[in-house]
């Protein structure tokens, strides 16, 4: 069992699960205005299919396995890592079924992209309520320190810049102020010098 006085800060996982549902909020609106087909709106699907792309495989190699090594013979707590995995597996065909039919204009895209939303939403409330839990009972601090890590190694250098500042996109002054000082002073420094600026310059999701 983790040591209870090293407890997992979980900031900056609630702030990217705040940011996928955001923009696909955004996604919804831009549906709905007519607007699908801007660049600026397929520019903005692409990274949030990425990042969730990103985001989910990472979990699946890194994070489920150190959580499933401590809690062989717990079936209940098997099982909900296998639903995790289950979860993520049910979201790939429904963003290629968006993907499709956002860049093919099809009339049943308001539907498929509020099926997406729906999918995705309930996994994320899921491994929030039970899954989270979880990893604050079983990892300690360092073992999900390597799970950070091995999000930063798969993004490498030029997606760290980039996912950094589209998770605060939008957020409250109290929501950039906690997401940031999750990271050390170097990385702040860089997104405020560098990152951000480069980031809106981008234009994702501006019509």
């Amino acid at each position: 069992m983790a040591d209870t006085q090293q407890d997992i800060d979980f900031t900056i996982m609630y702030a990217t699960h705040r940011a996928f549902r955001r923009d696909l909020r955004r996604l919804t609106a831009a549906v709905g205005a007519g607007h699908a087909g801007a660049p600026q709106i397929l520019a903005g699907w692409e990274n949030f299919s990425h990042q969730l792309h990103n985001h989910h495989s990472v979990e699946d190699a890194a994070l489920w396995p150190q959580v499933e090594a401590r809690i062989q013979g717990r079936p209940g707590d098997l099982e909900l890592m296998a639903a995790m995995e289950e979860e993520h597996a049910e979201l790939g065909p429904r963003l290629d079924a968006v993907d499709t039919a956002l860049r093919s204009r099809a009339d049943d895209l308001p539907a498929r992209v509020q099926d997406l939303y729906e999918v995705m939403d309930h996994h994320f409330a899921h491994e929030e309520n039970a899954a989270l839990p979880l990893i604050q009972e079983v990892l300690t601090r360092a073992e999900w320190q390597k799970f950070g890590l091995a999000n930063a190694r798969n993004l490498g250098v030029r997606g760290v810049a980039v996912y950094v500042p589209w998770v605060i996109d939008g957020a409250s002054a109290q929501e950039r102020r906690e997401f940031l000082g999750a990271f050390p002073p170097p990385v702040r420094v860089a997104n405020t010098v560098l990152w951000q600026r480069a980031y809106h310059k981008k234009g994702l999701w501006k019509v």
